[in-house]
């Protein structure tokens, strides 16, 4: 029995990964299609989103089951909420992809974007497709170590987010009020892409600790 059940736990463990991987590459493939206004890419990218929502639902149906009929402690229950939480980040991220490819087929065959700020977007696109690889390994291997280092690379997200509205408000800003809000946005889903990749992370530290690194409520 007990192996039967350390063989579940690690399925679970398995199919986090996978939706990192699926998150990964669905934020990897809209920012191309926003930044190169790819309305084939976007539209991929769209009709993907339900496989994640199908991989999110699939989770917590083996994670429920897992808390129903092995009543899991300590590290195991840790294992087991931890994957519901993350199922849960990992679908957001999913849902932040969607977020810009949709941004792109609206604006199509127009860019979304002016050019003097579509190097700062690829640049965040780049991280936080990173941050996704990266924790796709974090949950197979359980590296706390890994998994504290994500956060410092978020700041650097947050950086250039931060540095966006310095752009859209400064006095030369020449491209109007739409687009400055799409660049509000689309600098959300950035960020809020990355948050969601540390949030899987600390919930891996959890797993291996049994404490939560300090977080804001949000974030959750």
């Amino acid at each position: 029995m007990r192996e039967a059940y350390n063989v579940e736990l690690e399925n679970l463990a398995t199919k986090l990964a996978d939706m990192s991987v699926q998150v990964a590459d669905a934020m990897e493939r809209a920012t191309k299609a926003m930044l190169e206004s790819d309305l084939e890419l976007a539209e991929q990218v769209i009709s993907d989103d339900a496989l994640v929502d199908d991989a999110r639902a699939d989770c917590e149906e083996q994670a429920y089951a897992l808390l129903a009929l092995q009543a899991p402690v300590a590290t195991d229950l840790r294992i087991v909420l931890a994957a519901i939480h993350a199922a849960e980040s990992l679908e957001r991220m999913g849902d932040l992809a969607l977020h810009v490819a949709k941004a792109a087929r609206r604006r199509h065959p127009e860019p979304v974007l002016p050019e003097d700020v579509q190097p700062y977007f690829a640049d965040m696109g780049k991280i936080v497709v990173k941050l996704a690889r990266r924790v796709e390994q974090i949950i197979k291997t359980r590296d706390i170590e890994a998994a504290r280092r994500l956060e410092t690379e978020d700041d650097q997200v947050d950086d250039i987010h931060r540095h966006l509205f310095s752009v859209i408000m400064a006095k030369d800003w020449e491209h109007g009020v739409a687009t400055a809000v799409d660049v509000t946005l689309l600098g959300r889903f950035y960020e809020r892409y990355a948050d969601h990749a540390v949030s899987v992370a600390r919930r891996m530290v959890f797993v291996v600790t049994g404490r939560m690194p300090g977080y804001s409520t949000e974030e959750f």
